[in-house]
Parts: C-alpha cells; structure tokens; sequence
C-alpha cells in the first residue's frame, strides 16, 4: 500500500481514537505533569469522543482531515488532549487536495504538523507529547525513502516513538520520581497504534489488551500548582494568536492557543477565570467555556480523605471553606447571556448580572448542565473512590437533577454505586443538606445509610426569600406585566418559598424591606418554637449588611448562630433580584 484513500485515513483515526480511549483509568494514574490531577486520560478521552462523533469522511483527504480537526478541537480538554487536536489541525493545514495521499505527502504533513503543536504551548517542554510528536515526525522524515509501502513506514515509525516514549520517564524529574512515563506522551503513542493497526489490517485490526500496557510506576508525587483553575473557551476561530497570547500573557501559565480560523481553543491555568474570559472576549467569539478544579482534582488522586465522593450543582450555596474541607465537587449551573454561555459561581458575577438585567432588555437564562459533562466527572471519581452521592437542585425547578441521573444511568456497567438525591430545595437549603451528607460521610457512615438519612431530611428542609425588587421577578416573567406594575406601585416586598415537591409558591408579602424582615423572623422564631431548627444559613444578593443585620437579630431570638452567611448563587440572582435576602434552616422535627 503506497497511497492511502480519504475513507482509510478517517477510519484509521476513528480506529486511533478508540483505542486511547480504552486506556483512560491507565493514562488517569500516571499523569503527574504538569499538575498531579489524574485527568489525562478522561481529559483525552473527551477529545476522543468529539472525533468519533463529530468528524465525518469527505471526498477529499484534506476535507476529511479538517473535519477531524475541527472535531477534535472542538472537544479537546486539558494540555494533552488540546496539544494532540492542534497536531491534528497541523496536518490537515499541511496536506494537500486530491481524494488519496502518498507516504511522501503523509510524511511532509507530519513533518509540518510539529511547528504547528510547539507554537501553540507558550513554555514547549521536552519529555511531554510534544517530543513525541516531534520524534514521530522525524522517524517518518528519516525512513520514508527506503520505505515500500505505508504498513512499513508506519511500523518504523512507531518504533521509533515506543522508545521516545521510554525516555521521557527520565527526560523530566518529577517523571522519573514517579517512575512512569509522561501521560500525555502514551496518550499519543496509543492513538497512532490504533491508526496504524487500522492502516496494516483493516477492519481486523485489534485492541492492544489494556494489561500488558499498563504501568508498572506507582505515581505517589505532590506537585504544587501556582493556581487552582484549569480555564478552557472554544472560540469562533482565531484571527490573532499573538494579540490574545500577549494580552493573556502573566495572567496564569500553561497557556496553550490552539485551532484554525473556523474554531481555535485557549487553556491556561488560572485563579482568576471570569477575567480569562472578559479578555478572550474582547478578541473572538466565545462558544464555550469550561473550569477544571486542580486543587480538587489533586486532592482527589493524592490526599483523599473519604471513600465516598460527594457532588452538588452550583445553585447549592456553601461557602468555600466548607466546600474545599469536605473535598466537595461542584457542577457548574450554565447561564446564557449577551449569546455567551456562563458558568454559575466562576466565569460571573452577581454584578455583571444585574448591570446586565437593569441596562438590556434581554434577560438572562440559565441551563442545566449537559449530561456528558456530569458523566465525565461520575467516571472520572469512580476511578478514585468507592462511590459517588450527589445532591441536586430540585427537580421541579431545573433538568439539571434529570441530567445528573441520565449520567449515572449511563455508568450503571462501572459496578460502583451512585446515587442522585432531588434535595426539592435550591440555595442555602439545598446547600445546608449538602454540609450534613459531607458530615456524615466524615462520620464514617456507608453509602446506603446516608442516602437513608439525607432522604429523612429533605421535608425537614426550607428556603424563605424577601424579594426587595420585583424588576426581575417582572422581566424574567415570574409576574406579569400589569400585576408586576401594581405590586411595584403598591410596594410590595413578596416572601417566596418552596413546596413539598421543591415548587415556588408565595409565603407572604409586605410593604417595606423591614415588613418583610418582621415576617421572615415571625416564621423562624414559630418553626423554632414548634419544631426546633437544627441548623441555618442566610445567602444575599448584593446586600450583606442586610443579611447580617438579620442574623444578629435571629441570634438573640432563638440562641442560634447561622451556619453560615454568604453571596448566593447567580442563577438565583437571575429571579430574585438586587437586595434580596434568604434564610435557610434544617427542622429537628
């Protein structure tokens, strides 16, 4: 075979992807560069995923090429699987038309692939896929004179990067501490076995068994990263790599830009990620955005502290102390607004909200997050602990609970048990369950008996709201025009709550802020009396002296300190408003 046809080349690479994406646990456990997170592999995997689903065959080979790159950018995630979707992208530039490609056009788009790969990383380094790649395209360049046909180029080829491959154990010092290779490096080392097996027997090509490549290196490293966010967007292409690289430039590190004028991805590691974005912003059109916790993700492979995972969304309120001590994992909620999708608690703020609702006459949205993305996360803790508990906003005010059970669904094969909880609660009350299944799952209580538990809670469970401005509750058609405009002349302050079954319903009203803070103590002070609270919490949009002021006066009438007092979430700004104020509390009875 001296030539290779658009439909080989496609099922070749759909052949590449499969095959790294049986090794996703094994290329999860030895990652350790450039942070010790252990999501190579899951991070590759979704990379993977966006080929298979997303690329398509074409006439032409570089039609088929760019549909491949295109795809694999589009769903690239992490340094690994971003650096491997912009060698992808680097030889579809580099190819030329017609409906088949010779070894020599092969070898020349390889060869011109790696400037494309190393220009992308702002700090190259040696040991990592990118030598790999480079070594690929150099052991091509060197046989492909003698070679006799494109199954014996392939094989010297690969040979060639197995023993790259081996060297970077001891190319880089944290890796050969480790005592493994580097992952990302494997990740690319099996994505051009499945390729080339593909290219040598066809559709009887074969999965290499995942044992024999398995790592005999036990990684037991701590690396220190300068900052906790790992910060992705997929863009509308990219028009000025040097002009976003140098603005963005010292704002983090990792910095990659990868992509083509149809779609490009920025990564960076950063503490900061709605200002990453504020800036990507002002460059190119955003279509997605993505944050990956690194201190979680660390603390999960290195320090676990328990064997059961906890999970929430992002409209449970729970301040981060408590969030980072019980190693809890957070799903962001998505909020769509100006026709750029945010993620809630991360990429905006309340203020940024609210200036938004007062000055524009469109009104933001807020989304469930997408099934694949909770399904990544259930999969990738599953490789660290011994099952997953996860509590979600009520299901009757957000698909996000019916998203987190379609994804536990989908990993019913991976014998691990998971359970999905509708808490029927949202804010501080959905927040305060959340810290008493972290309590006992620090107990030492099994799985079974703490779901049980948590299950008992949720009627014990509320949220009390005093909405102190009915413009959004208006605007986001929560009321109606004309009776919104009388409540508004009228003054009125309504309380909201939530049913038994997690819906909004009206608890009251009133006609000024200290009227309805009157009757939100009245109802604290009778459930106090009749009942007896365990626990309480109060959340705030832009008003804290108010909720503090509360909690002062909440104190002294039942003898109670709250749990805690924080910013609520910007979904929840979204309905309820500036100055708006909540308390939460669990029941004794």
């Amino acid at each position: 075979m001296k030539y290779i046809d658009s439909k080989k080349i496609y099922d070749a690479y759909i052949h590449g992807a499969e095959h790294v994406m049986r090794y996703r646990s094994v290329l999860n456990k030895i990652n350790v560069f450039p942070v010790a997170d252990g999501d190579t592999g899951t991070n590759l995997q979704s990379t993977m995923m966006s080929i298979i689903n997303k690329s398509k065959p074409e006439d032409s080979v570089k039609k088929t090429l760019e549909s491949i790159a295109d795809a694999s950018i589009g769903g690239a995630r992490g340094n690994s699987g971003i650096i491997l979707a912009q060698y992808l992208n680097g030889v579809s530039m580099e190819i030329a038309g017609g409906n088949i490609i010779s070894m020599e056009e092969f070898v020349l788009a390889n060869q011109g692939s790696v400037k494309y790969a190393y220009n992308a990383v702002s700090n190259p380094v040696e040991g990592t896929m990118l030598t790999v790649i480079k070594d690929w395209a150099e052991s091509l360049m060197d046989f492909h004179i003698n070679a006799e046909s494109f199954q014996e180029l392939l094989s010297h080829g690969f040979k060639a990067i197995e023993k790259s491959l081996v060297k970077t154990k001891n190319q880089l010092s944290v890796l050969r501490k480790a005592g493994v290779v580097d992952s990302g490096a494997k990740g690319f080392v099996l994505f051009i076995k499945g390729f080339m097996d593909s290219i040598i027997y066809g559709k009887k090509a074969m999965f290499t068994s995942i044992e024999e490549e398995t790592e005999t290196g036990s990684p037991d490293i701590h690396i220190e990263t300068d900052y906790r966010y790992c910060v992705e967007a997929l863009v509308k292409g990219c028009h000025d790599f040097d002009a976003l690289r140098k603005d963005l430039t010292g704002l983090g590190d990792s910095l990659i830009l990868a992509g083509n004028e149809r779609v490009a991805r920025v990564h960076i590691h950063s503490d900061n990620p709605e200002s990453i974005f504020d800036i990507i912003g002002t460059h190119e059109e955003i279509l997605s955005q993505k944050v990956d916790d690194m201190k979680r993700q660390s603390e999960i492979v290195e320090n676990r502290k328990y064997q059961i995972a906890l999970v929430t969304d992002s409209i449970a309120d729970l301040p981060f102390d408590i969030i980072d001590d019980y190693q809890i994992n957070i799903v962001p909620v998505n909020i769509s607004m100006n026709g750029i999708e945010y993620l809630d608690k991360l990429t905006i703020s309340n203020s940024k909200i609210l200036s938004h609702i007062e000055n524009s006459d469109e009104f933001p949205t807020s989304a469930q997050p997408d099934t694949k993305t909770v399904e990544n996360l259930f999969s990738y803790l599953l490789d660290y602990y011994d099952s997953i508990i996860a509590i979600t906003v009520a299901a009757e005010l957000s698909g996000t609970h019916n998203s987190f059970k379609k994804a536990a669904e989908n990993l019913d094969d991976r014998d691990k048990l998971i359970s999905v909880i509708d808490s029927k609660q949202n804010s501080g009350s959905e927040g305060l369950l959340v810290k008493k299944c972290a309590e006992l799952i620090a107990e030492g209580l099994d799985h079974k008996t703490i779901v049980k538990e948590i299950k008992a809670i949720v009627p014990k469970s509320k949220i009390i709201v005093s909405v102190s401005n009915l413009t959004n509750m208006i605007k986001g058609g929560r009321l109606g025009t004309t009776s919104g405009k009388i409540a508004e002349k009228l003054n009125l302050k309504p309380i909201v709550t939530l049913d038994e079954n997690g819906k909004g319903t009206l608890g009251g009203a009133a006609f000024s802020n200290l009227g309805s803070r009157k009757k939100l103590l009245k109802l604290m002070k009778k459930t106090h009396r009749t009942l007896g609270i365990e626990s309480y919490s109060i959340v705030y949009i832009d008003n804290r002296r108010r909720a503090v002021e509360l909690a002062d006066i909440l104190e002294k009438d039942i003898g109670l300190k709250p749990s805690y007092i924080m910013q609520t979430s910007s979904v929840i700004a979204i309905s309820a408003g500036m100055g708006a104020v909540a308390i939460s509390y669990i029941a004794k009875k």
